[in-house]
């Protein structure tokens, strides 16, 4: 509801019933009729088991939930619209991650970008940005694979320059990473991005799933627990040299 800007007065009246009952929804945890379950599900653009949990029954609670985790597919990833980008990153109040080779396209939706990150930080969000190391054999193997004749490690220190003044902001932490990239990953708080990749196809061509944390769900926590085991194994990015900033 604060998402979405949806006050229990308006609520209740979509539903047709008094603000007191959606406020015991609130404060209780009461679990309303079915035809306002389905009222306010539409109003606030969220699936009703996500909303209400406990109206999953324990045989299927894991793959509806698993339906539910679901918010949009893209068939590719450019078709997620900027306005989404922005609209994650500035509701964003305790988790920022993402996992990338380059992600050069990540600065292009949101020209602000480091600008924003460093915002969120000193908001209290921690902020981790994951990219490859430009120097490993897995970057290599995917320059070849895509070919792009040797450019991959360029790109991916192109990109990292953008971001060079978060090293300077508590709750920032820039790493590179050298494992093979099955999926970029864009994380804000209980919402997940995912970017999974197909041999051969630039990532911009490839899928993009956008999914929300949900109780008893399964792949909002498998991304992530992927994002930690590689974020542990990552080392932290030094930054260029001072006489670099001048170029």
């Amino acid at each position: 509801m604060l998402q979405r800007g949806v006050s229990a007065e308006e609520l209740a009246e979509k539903c047709g019933i008094d603000t007191k009952s959606v406020e015991r929804w609130l404060s209780h945890g009461r679990v309303p009729h079915r035809q306002n379950r389905w009222t306010a599900a539409k109003l606030l653009d969220a699936d009703e088991t996500y909303l209400w949990p406990s109206i999953l029954a324990r045989g299927v609670r894991g793959r509806a939930a698993g339906r539910a985790e679901l918010i949009e597919l893209y068939s590719d990833r450019a078709s997620v619209p900027r306005e989404t980008w922005l609209r994650l990153l500035g509701e964003a109040q305790s988790n920022v991650d993402v996992l990338v080779f380059a992600g050069s396209f990540f600065a292009q939706v949101q020209p602000r970008i480091c600008e924003e990150l460093a915002e969120r930080a000193r908001d209290g969000v921690q902020v981790r940005l994951c990219f490859g190391d430009p120097a490993s054999t897995a970057v290599a193997v995917r320059d070849a694979e895509e070919g792009l004749a040797g450019t991959l490690p360029s790109q991916i220190q192109a990109s990292l320059l953008q971001y060079r003044d978060l090293l300077e902001v508590d709750g920032a932490e820039i790493r590179l990473h050298s494992t093979t990239l099955y999926n970029s990953l864009f994380r804000y708080d209980e919402q997940l991005v995912v970017n999974p990749h197909v041999y051969g196809s630039p990532s911009s061509l490839n899928p993009a799933i956008r999914l929300q944390k949900i109780d008893g769900g399964l792949l909002f926590d498998l991304y992530c627990a992927a994002f930690e085991r590689i974020w542990n194994s990552a080392v932290p990015w030094p930054g260029v040299p001072s006489g670099s900033r001048t170029a």
